[in-house]
């Protein structure tokens, strides 16, 4: 409201200005030129001016409201283009996230062939081709993206990867990361997807060499890749004496797997036994045990000692009494006295062989450790108890693990009253 009366102050003192200017003189215009010829007062001639410049702001105005009605109604014009635009845009990416590919596709390539900025729209596009099974569009798609937006290379490899993964393209897929990879080695996303690619391919050696960029870039948390670390060497030590033709080189590829076993990692029991299952399995059981046994010498393990009653080492006396001096130390591990077993059954001294199993099924009523004692009271003539412990096994092989604690309990009041 005081703006209001302001302005009109202002006004009316124009008009009082303009009102005493001309009351004090006319003035005189005067504009001539070959046979034309204008004479007037000056404050007429400020008048005619004052006229034609509204005119002029008048047809402006008119002209302006013309375009924006034509612009309205006609469905060529650049507004109902961009309309159109964003429409498809938004239905496409809509339809994309629904999983509806069909219509997805078409407004997607619709909105990526008339944006000014089209790679969202490419990328969506080649997705749902791809799932649809047209895999040739796809690629189509992508190589348009490419052209027209040249610096966006990293973001349409990285599509085209997951796409040729989702659709078993594995030997493709390596290829299009291991470029990625060159020229952006550091990129986290293309390291993650080069670490999923490897697992699927069982390609440990190529996962192993490269879990130090993985420690160094901290693409996965450092307790999830300590644990892959661990299986991938696990598998890679498994795998590479089954690829080779002959023992002998399957042998030397097995030691040298080993050998590039990181030094933090080779006092690991799960990649021990790996490495001694290897040897054991390829005729080298000596070897084998010594691993095992200087294993347990720094770390004593179940796993180990498991398998260090089942290797067979250069002198057996000498190995059942390795294992029995681990017994001070851990008298009542069902394992070891399974272990135990098995290395007195070696070295034929069956009684003390079927007081550790005993003992060992005792603690741990397992169905290997029956068969063990099952085959030596067989031996020694027990056959009644020998096929009862039998039955127990395969028993205890069927159930499920939910019920074994009663088996357990029932095994144990029947040894109990035997």
């Amino acid at each position: 409201m005081k703006r209001l009366v302001f302005v009109v102050l202002i006004l009316l003192a124009l008009a009082g200005f303009v009102g005493w200017a001309i009351y004090q003189d006319a003035g005189y215009v005067l504009i001539s030129y070959d046979r034309f010829r204008y004479e007037s007062s000056f404050w007429i001639f400020i008048g005619l001016i004052a006229c034609l410049w509204v005119l002029a702001m008048v047809v402006h105005w008119v002209i302006g409201l013309l375009q924006a009605s034509g612009a309205l109604v006609n469905p060529w014009s650049r507004r109902h283009h961009a309309r159109r635009v964003a429409k498809a845009s938004r239905s496409g990416l809509r339809e994309l996230a629904e999983g509806q590919w069909g219509p997805a596709l078409g407004h997607l390539r619709t909105a990526a062939e008339h944006d000014r900025q089209p790679l969202v729209h490419y990328l969506g596009a080649a997705r749902a081709a791809s799932e649809l099974g047209e895999y040739e569009q796809s690629d189509e798609l992508l190589r348009k993206a490419r052209a027209r937006e040249p610096e966006a290379g990293l973001a349409v490899g990285l599509t085209q990867a997951q796409l040729q993964i989702a659709r078993g393209q594995y030997a493709d897929a390596r290829e299009s990361l291991t470029t990625l990879h060159n020229d952006h080695p550091r990129h986290p996303y293309v390291l993650t997807l080069l670490q999923q690619l490897y697992v699927q391919l069982q390609d440990w050696p190529a996962l192993c060499r490269l879990l130090p960029e993985l420690r160094k870039h901290r693409v996965l948390p450092a307790g999830r890749l300590d644990e892959l670390e661990l299986l991938a060497w696990t598998a890679a030590l498994e795998q590479v004496w089954q690829a080779q033709a002959t023992q002998e080189d399957a042998q030397q590829a097995l030691s040298q797997r080993w050998q590039t076993v990181p030094s933090k990692l080779r006092n690991e029991p799960l990649l021990v036994r790996a490495y001694a299952d290897g040897l054991s399995r390829l005729g080298a059981q000596e070897n084998a045990e010594e691993v095992l046994y200087a294993a347990l010498k720094r770390q004593f393990d179940d796993r180990l000692v498991e398998r260090y009653g089942r290797v067979r080492g250069r002198e057996p006396a000498r190995q059942l009494a390795h294992a029995e001096a681990w017994l001070k130390a851990h008298p009542d591990n069902a394992e070891l006295l399974l272990a135990l077993g098995r290395l007195s059954l070696r070295n034929e001294f069956w009684g003390k062989a079927r007081d550790y199993l005993e003992a060992s099924l005792r603690l741990d009523h397992r169905a290997e450790t029956c068969a063990e004692l099952a085959r030596l009271l067989a031996q020694l003539g027990d056959n009644e108890r020998s096929n009862r412990l039998f039955q127990e096994g395969l028993g205890l092989l069927d159930q499920p693990s939910s019920n074994r604690l009663q088996t357990l309990d029932s095994g144990a009041e029947e040894r109990h009253a035997t």
